[in-house]
């Protein structure tokens, strides 16, 4: 995409599947075989200390996936299983993972939209919403869970999903972000889903904490988490100024928009591509900078108001 070289991409991530990484003291990976232009290389579950340890997102509904967690802390004790947000792809192997070691399962809460459904919106599967997740403990922001030599807490980041939540290891700097901020590619905001207003105040949010260290469902580690969260910020505000400049040329659609806006895509990300705008445009619309008639929805026309 021709307007992301503002942001410092790594793309640079060589672990395999079912390989345990410790990548830094304390903190173990392992990369599911779940790659697709959605997951990059596939989702990462993470294993938080020694002994008594936590999962943070067991991944996709995968037994071999699940089996290689368990391997990884056989003769250890799963006291917590974590998860960031319910898309499949991170959550739906925490009932299997929960069978196997009794560990309770926290998150948020079952999925839900960010905002009523328009009634002319169809629903949209495309995204790959758990719908059948429910957690046993739901957590607030800023709520803890520790164990002998490891206490996180819960960080409310709404956005890519409504109950989308990151985990603060704080004493060691450590952040994991889940799909919220990702060092390989920006995230998808796809109302109802997710919501762009939501989605910046929780990047704002976490540009002001301590972290430094992030940890992400898919692809590397980021080293510098709060200024790359504001290269992300600064890079959705000039999508937002791109919109608004094509608008000034006239009335538009979505798809002529993603055209104009995204240069090159990968025509297997249109349909993304075309919801991001359109949480832009929700957020546009709201402001009273744009204008469409009815419900801002994905098959509408667009105008400078």
């Amino acid at each position: 995409m021709s307007d992301t070289e503002d942001i410092p991409f790594n793309r640079d991530f060589p672990l395999k599947p079912g390989v345990v990484e410790e990548v830094v003291p304390g903190v173990r990976r392992l990369l599911c075989n779940n790659p697709s232009p959605f997951t990059f290389t596939g989702t990462v579950s993470y294993i938080v200390g020694r002994g008594k340890v936590a999962i943070i997102d067991p991944g996709p509904d995968s037994e071999a996936h699940a089996k290689a967690l368990l391997d990884a802390v056989r003769g250890e004790t799963v006291t917590h299983i974590f998860v960031t947000h319910t898309h499949k792809d991170h959550s739906s192997n925490a009932a299997r993972v929960r069978a196997a070691t009794g560990a309770a399962v926290y998150a948020e809460g079952p999925h839900r939209a960010s905002r009523p459904r328009f009634e002319n919106e169809k629903h949209n599967p495309e995204f790959g919403a758990d719908r059948d997740f429910s957690p046993d403990v739901r957590l607030r922001d800023g709520d803890a869970a520790t164990s002998d030599e490891w206490a996180l807490e819960a960080v409310s980041a709404p956005g890519h999903t409504a109950n989308h939540m990151a985990f603060a290891w704080k004493e060691r700097g450590i952040l994991f972000v889940g799909d919220h901020v990702m060092g390989w590619s920006t995230s998808i905001v796809a109302p109802p889903d997710g919501s762009m207003i939501d989605y910046m105040a929780s990047l704002e949010k976490l540009s002001q904490r301590d972290e430094q260290l992030y940890f992400s469902g898919h692809g590397p580690e980021i080293r510098d988490g709060p200024r790359f969260v504001r290269h992300l910020a600064r890079h959705r505000r000039a999508r937002e100024a791109s919109i608004l400049h094509r608008l000034a040329k006239g009335e538009a659609d979505i798809p002529t928009l993603v055209r104009a806006i995204y240069i090159g895509l990968d025509s297997r990300l249109s349909g993304a591509a075309g919801y991001s705008v359109l949480a832009h445009l929700e957020d546009l619309v709201a402001r009273g900078l744009v204008l469409t008639n009815g419900d801002p929805v994905i098959g509408g026309r667009y105008r400078l108001a």
